[in-house]
């Protein structure tokens, strides 16, 4: 009797430990989600509680500047290959009509999401996907109200900003560009990209001198950033956006080309900002 007594008293000891040891540890930092269309990013330190960006929302041919935009427009679909329970890492692939194939992984750390893109044309003829627009949203981390996302002047620029001449420089800039097929917006080309290969909003004289572009929060306390290498432009769009749209450059057939991205969100330090960019993406100035 003493014996079954002291068995049952030891699995009533082991057991809760060995569920525990079992379990996996929950995810800390931030987490990412896919539905199809929008990757959201979760954290508990996120102004607005999350970001959202429509990832893709178009893969673009070159001679865009001055076109209708459903010319430019090449169609994709886009399929979910893996996403792991604890929400760190998602593989997407999406497929063009005119054969080619990007797979992505997004891979989710403590306070970044790291992009690792794979463009292959597996085809017999050229592809002419040139360039490809992931929109961020930023109404929720600026605070704005997206019912003035279409003025000239949306007030959420004033949180926004991207690089010039290597030092961050805040939205509106000047000469602040007015004309174009479709308006507003602002759209800023660096020097790599031919000025007929860009988004058809009015088209900016500043230069970025690389990716590195985002926005404050609403109490300047944090940044939301984003940049990918290589970098066809960046894009305020008309939806509360901001965007880098990074660049494919094209695919000749059996073709494969590789790109990367991060998104950051840290603390209202700038230079520290700047340097693990430059840490990040040696590539850039």
């Amino acid at each position: 009797m003493l014996r079954i007594l002291l068995a049952t008293l030891a699995s009533f000891l082991i057991t809760p430990h060995a569920l525990t040891t079992g379990a996996e540890p929950a995810a800390t930092g931030l987490t990412i989600k896919w539905d199809g269309r929008y990757l959201d990013v979760h954290s508990a330190n996120i102004p607005g509680d999350f970001i959202r960006t429509h990832y893709l929302e178009a893969y673009c041919r070159p001679g865009s500047t001055d076109r209708d935009w459903s010319e430019t427009v090449i169609k994709h679909t886009s399929e979910l290959i893996k996403a792991t329970p604890d929400r760190k890492r998602i593989e997407i692939r999406d497929t063009l009509v005119d054969g080619v194939i990007v797979d992505h992984l997004i891979l989710a750390g403590e306070d970044e999401v790291t992009f690792e893109l794979t463009a292959t044309n597996p085809t017999d003829k050229a592809s002419e996907a040139h360039w490809a627009q992931p929109c961020m949203r930023v109404d929720r981390f600026t605070g704005a109200d997206p019912a003035n996302a279409r003025a000239v002047y949306p007030p959420y620029i004033k949180k926004c900003f991207l690089m010039v001449d290597g030092k961050l420089t805040r939205l509106p800039t000047s000469p602040w560009a007015l004309e174009a097929r479709y308006i507003p917006g602002q759209v800023y080309a660096p020097d790599h990209v031919d000025r007929d290969d860009v988004n058809p909003r009015p088209l900016s004289d500043v230069v970025p001198s690389s990716g590195l572009t985002g926005c404050y929060s609403a109490d300047e306390k944090m940044i939301l950033a984003v940049a990918w290498h290589p970098f066809q432009e960046i894009f305020q769009g008309v939806i509360t956006c901001m965007h880098n749209d990074f660049r494919i450059g094209g695919l000749a057939p059996g073709q494969t080309k590789h790109i990367r991205g991060k998104l950051y969100v840290v603390p209202a330090d700038t230079q520290a900002l700047i340097r693990r960019f430059r840490a990040d993406f040696p590539e850039s100035p």
